[in-house]
């Protein structure tokens, strides 16, 4: 199941999770565009997919589209949170509005996708959730002071979660993206700050095919990070050094717990 899955990355992973066998489901806010993904999918006739239309920040929408989905495709076995844009700008010269909504489409349209498909994965004791976050969610860009926090916030969701759902058998990674050549980038492009897009100059944008790529072959090997260019993920494992000893304390923390009869 993956939101955000009628353009950019999103549209991308389910073309390459189809290419792999899966069965797609494909949750979004714009029906003519959910529509258009639908099509394209299954333009070979070779499978169904199911497709929602849902706006991320709105929780009851969510669960409403996930629960129409799995009528159709059974629970689902993996989630992919690919809904969230940027609008990048000069902390001076953007509203607060602007940081509310960063947050409420990335953050909380992340989290109110987790929080739909989460309970029945607990009660199967399997499942994988895919937060996507973005490198800057790693380190703090000039010019995303609305956006970089709420993938901050995707990233601490995504290592905390790590640790409390490990004890049901449920996966979870976080994906930190580069500049990736959707229509989402072309849209920052026209409202980043002269000192941002000097800085973004030097940097050659991924296409969303080798985005996803990365991103099922890391739920493949169930990797808890997954990144997709050499630098990224340098940046990861600097920012993440201690994660692995963490995941690990953790881990034996909840065995000794559970194996005691106590409630984690």
């Amino acid at each position: 199941m993956i939101t955000g899955g009628s353009s950019g990355i999103g549209l991308a992973v389910a073309r390459v999770a189809r290419e792999r066998g899966a069965r797609v489901s494909i949750v979004a806010r714009d029906p003519e565009r959910l529509d258009a993904a639908t099509r394209e999918l299954t333009a070979d006739g070779n499978s169904e997919v199911a497709a929602a239309s849902a706006d991320v920040t709105d929780a009851t929408a969510v669960q409403r589209a996930v629960d129409e989905v799995v009528e159709r495709h059974g629970p689902c076995d993996v989630l992919v949170t690919c809904a969230g844009y940027s609008r990048p700008g000069r902390f001076e010269e953007l509203d607060a509005a602007t940081f509310r909504d960063q947050m409420d489409v990335d953050y909380f349209g992340t989290l109110h996708a987790v929080r739909a498909v989460t309970p029945a994965m607990i009660v199967r004791r399997r499942g994988h959730l895919v937060l996507v976050s973005s490198t800057a969610g790693l380190i703090g860009v000039y010019g995303y002071s609305a956006y970089a926090p709420a993938k901050f916030a995707v990233r601490g969701l995504a290592e905390t979660l790590y640790g409390e759902l490990s004890e049901y058998s449920i996966r979870v990674s976080c994906v930190y993206p580069p500049d990736t050549l959707t229509p989402g980038l072309e849209r920052e492009n026209e409202t980043k700050p002269s000192v941002t897009a000097r800085l973004s100059a030097s940097i050659t944008p991924r296409r969303p095919d080798q985005v996803a790529t990365a991103i099922v072959r890391g739920i493949e090997h169930d990797r808890p990070v997954i990144t997709v260019d050499v630098q990224t993920a340098t940046l990861a494992r600097i920012a993440g050094a201690l994660a692995p000893y963490l995941r690990r304390k953790t881990a034996r923390a909840v065995r000794r717990t559970s194996e005691g009869g106590g409630v984690p």
